[in-house]
């Protein structure tokens, strides 16, 4: 059984899968983390991020993988090419980063072609932008997770600041309309909601809640 999860950045997608994964023994897979992973590495190797084609090449030829703990179904680590990028991908040089490397319709096309890789056949939470539209339409529950502007800016500049990284309220609400905007209007598998995904409103709802609500959804679905 497949549960997806999708929404926009800073809408709670990573806490609430992770949690939904851990209440169901589904495993977890963070699709986001594979595209930062890219742009890590992309910004690390000093590739223009204007050129598709070696943004194409690269994600072709280096693998996201993930690492476990024993009996967890949630990630431990993020690795591409060798590197553990399980930090470098929470930082805003990646964030500024994520957006150019995503709308790459090649980059995307080879992305998917993980992701279904990694989920496999068994059951998973997989949670990211285009899961219930493009990598899995035909999941058993598709989950659109949303938050008011104000809510969403809010917990990316706690995140921020909790990774040590001193960003000013203001930018951290302009970044996120940015990626909004490049993630919605990108010609390649766009930010979307499913016709047919349950929508979730987070704001003023604890993760306890949220999580519950899925975990219900669940159960009907089955």
């Amino acid at each position: 059984m497949i549960v997806a999860i999708d929404g926009p950045a800073a809408s709670g997608k990573s806490t609430v899968a992770k949690a939904v994964a851990r209440k169901l023994g589904f495993r977890y897979l963070d699709t986001g983390a594979m595209y930062r992973a890219a742009a890590a590495l992309a910004t690390a190797r000093g590739i223009d991020l204007a050129d598709e084609d070696a943004l194409i090449a690269m994600v072709n030829r280096e693998a996201v993988t993930f690492t476990y703990a024993d009996g967890d179904p949630v990630q431990t680590g993020v690795m591409i090419a060798g590197l553990d990028v399980t930090v470098t991908i929470r930082t805003p040089l990646v964030d500024a980063a994520v957006s150019r490397v995503a709308r790459v319709p090649g980059v995307r096309a080879a992305m998917v072609e993980q992701q279904r890789r990694l989920a496999g056949d068994g059951d998973a939470v997989v949670e990211g932008r285009d899961i219930g539209s493009v990598v899995f339409p035909d999941a058993a529950l598709k989950v659109y997770l949303t938050a008011s502007a104000e809510e969403r800016a809010r917990r990316r500049h706690y995140e921020l600041e909790d990774a040590g990284h001193a960003v000013g309220s203001h930018s951290v609400r302009e970044g996120l309309e940015r990626r909004d905007a490049a993630d919605s209007q990108r010609e390649a598998s766009p930010l979307t909601v499913a016709e047919d995904a349950q929508i979730v409103d987070t704001t003023g709802l604890s993760i306890g809640e949220v999580v519950a609500r899925i975990v219900d959804l669940v159960e009907t679905a089955r």
